[in-house]
């Protein structure tokens, strides 16, 4: 039996990862991802059980890295306009230095490996976006609402504004690019705080 190599399994993850982003789920094949890491076909099977099996783990992998980030200097005792603003920062940043990371779990979120992806989701991390959000009703700082229009509200403004500033492309016509910055974050931020406050 073959050993496992550290470095080698790097390159075939982080191979994997950019074939799925440029090519699809469809163009992505064991064979192509062996010769783009220059290994035999049969070195993958070291590390993974089938194409199914690598593509579940290298989303676990850049999910934790993602749940990571996100949870940096987060207590969820904090007040919701303080838990969120740090949420934000840390998402922000991790995203705008990982973009393939974001594009491969959109991909993800919007195929039939999703079902399975919910099944494996960081249990700590869940329970402290749990506990944050149950805090903040508690002390009637947040509405209480459906997971899904909860998420959409407080997240879903700032991963469009991400998405605009790796593409560099805003709504605007002009050739000027788009950047987000704290201003526009922030503007942004109060916003969303604003909606998300009981009336």
């Amino acid at each position: 039996m073959r050993t496992r190599d550290e470095q080698k399994e790097l390159t075939i993850r982080e191979k994997a990862l950019e074939m799925i982003v440029e090519q699809g789920f469809d163009g992505f094949s064991m064979q192509k991802l062996a010769k783009a890491a220059n290994v035999s076909p049969g070195t993958l099977y070291i590390y993974f059980k089938d194409r199914d099996d690598l593509i579940m783990k290298l989303w676990e992998t850049q999910m934790k890295n993602m749940s990571d980030a996100i949870l940096y200097n987060f207590d969820p005792e904090a007040s919701f306009e303080e838990g969120l603003r740090v949420q934000w920062m840390n998402r922000a940043r991790y995203l705008i230095e990982n973009p393939l990371s974001m594009q491969f779990m959109e991909q993800i979120k919007y195929s039939p490996y999703h079902h399975v992806s919910l099944t494996r989701l960081d249990n700590n991390f869940l329970d402290m976006m749990r506990k944050f959000a149950h805090n903040a009703i508690k002390r009637k700082e947040l509405v209480k609402l459906p997971i899904e229009v909860y998420w959409s509200m407080a997240f879903a403004p700032l991963y469009q504004l991400v998405k605009m500033h790796i593409t560099g492309r805003g709504m605007h016509s002009g050739p000027e690019k788009f950047v987000l910055d704290e201003k526009t974050m922030n503007m942004t931020l109060k916003l969303v705080l604003k909606a998300l406050r009981p009336t």
